[in-house]
């Protein structure tokens, strides 16, 4: 068998020299090497980013509904410190009000000591008055002899007279003295009353001046203390914040690689199918060329229809004559790989949709395909023939000959249709299957 295999190979080798020396293909250059791919950051780092900034913005709003309490706090006591303020300017005002009702307190017992002296002054020139009265009364009887007159007066009306002029004289120097003495007491007495009463409002406004400032300062300890528990918050938010705009750039340059790299693996997609349908359409022309007939023609019909499919996923169980379907279920790998969500081609489906452009019809199944047609051997194959692999009890794949050593296929799950030197060796069947 390996010496089979062996002469086929070579067989092979031989065959696609004299295609590409039958197609005028000659050596060229190398093409110039593609850029090396961008970084592409795993979706494991993708999730934990999402994870980091999804914890982050939580902590952030946290912090802040927490800086919205602890501004509150801060307004109330803000608003408590200014009442505590005009409280104390109430006390101040008061304060000083009844200083200066005291300091005219004083001021009117000092001038009610002068009244006072005023009074004592009348008393004493009162009792002068009196001492007088009696003085020049006595005198008055011993120079003038009026005693003496009273005694031998006989005129009772005259004696009467004069008796009542030495009492009234009397009585007034008594009532000068009394009314001197009242005035004092008087005034001393309203004296001291207004002055009592302003030094007790005096001293009521300072104990409540005090009062006012101890409340003003115990307020003002409370502020500050909410101040400083309201600037701790905000730094916290303001470095959490940071953080976040940290993760968010972190994240969004993640994001940004993860982007260009599948933007670069959709460019080099597309190049690589250009590339495969410009060479395969080479082949074709250089088939065609070599082999003319109507065969040749049909040929290309199919070939150009399965290479219309490169690129198209993978979908066990897709693929009819109208094109790519969705897949089904097989119950192992293909469902691993959600191939039943997918709409696409696997290897039978590429074959039904390629020989569909030729009105030949084909089973769903490449073990039925291997025998839809004449079998010729793996060394006389042409492009437009289906390569199978496995046995002839259990055909697992099929491919399309597409001339030059190559075929196009849809390999398996996860793959994409797409084109590939032949597979020699293996399970690669003897026989290719002709339809054309």
């Amino acid at each position: 068998m390996r010496g089979y295999v062996l002469r086929c190979m070579v067989v092979a080798a031989l065959l696609v020299c004299t295609l590409i020396a039958s197609a005028g293909v000659g050596l060229t250059e190398p093409s110039p090497a593609p850029p090396p791919p961008p970084s592409n950051p795993t979706d494991q780092q993708l999730d934990q980013s999402k994870r980091d900034l999804t914890g982050k913005a939580g902590e952030v709003a946290a912090v802040s509904t927490r800086l919205t309490k602890v501004q509150a706090e801060a307004d109330e006591l803000g608003a408590q410190l200014e009442s505590r303020r005009e409280a104390a300017n109430k006390a101040l005002v008061d304060q000083r009000a009844a200083q200066a009702q005291a300091e005219e307190a004083n001021q009117r017992a000092q001038a009610t000591r002068a009244e006072t002296d005023a009074a004592a002054a009348a008393i004493e020139q009162a009792h002068r008055r009196l001492d007088e009265f009696i003085t020049a009364a006595y005198l008055r009887g011993a120079d003038s002899g009026s005693l003496s007159l009273l005694t031998e007066a006989t005129d009772l009306v005259e004696r009467a007279e004069l008796t009542e002029a030495i009492a009234a004289d009397q009585r007034a120097a008594l009532d000068s003295l009394q009314q001197a003495r009242v005035a004092k007491v008087n005034v001393d007495s309203i004296a001291r009353a207004a002055q009592a009463d302003a030094q007790a409002k005096h001293h009521a406004a300072e104990v409540a001046k005090r009062v006012a400032d101890g409340a003003v300062a115990n307020a003002r300890l409370q502020m500050r203390a909410g101040l400083t528990k309201l600037a701790g918050v905000e730094a916290q938010r303001v470095a959490l914040e940071h953080q976040l705009d940290v993760l968010t750039a972190q994240d969004a340059t993640l994001r940004a690689s993860r982007q260009r790299y599948l933007d670069y693996q959709a460019q080099r997609a597309a190049e690589a199918v250009a590339e495969q349908r410009a060479a395969a359409a080479r082949l074709t022309a250089g088939t065609a060329t070599r082999r003319p007939g109507a065969g040749s023609g049909m040929a290309a019909r199919v070939i150009d229809r399965a290479l219309s499919a490169l690129g198209v996923t993978y979908a066990w169980g897709g693929g009819n004559a109208e094109g790519p379907t969705l897949g089904v279920r097989d119950g192992g790998e293909a469902d691993a790989n959600g191939d039943f969500r997918k709409t696409g081609f696997d290897c039978s489906g590429l074959m039904i949709y390629a020989f569909g452009a030729a009105g030949i019809g084909l089973p769903h199944y490449s073990g039925y395909q291997y025998n839809a047609g004449k079998k010729v051997p793996v060394s006389e194959m042409r492009p437009g023939d289906m390569l199978f692999w496995g046995n002839p009890g259990n055909v697992h794949h099929v491919a399309l000959y597409i001339g030059n050593g190559k075929m196009v296929e849809a390999p398996y799950s996860g793959g994409k249709v797409r084109v590939t030197p032949v597979r020699y060796g293996g399970e690669l069947m003897p026989y290719v299957t002709r339809l054309l």
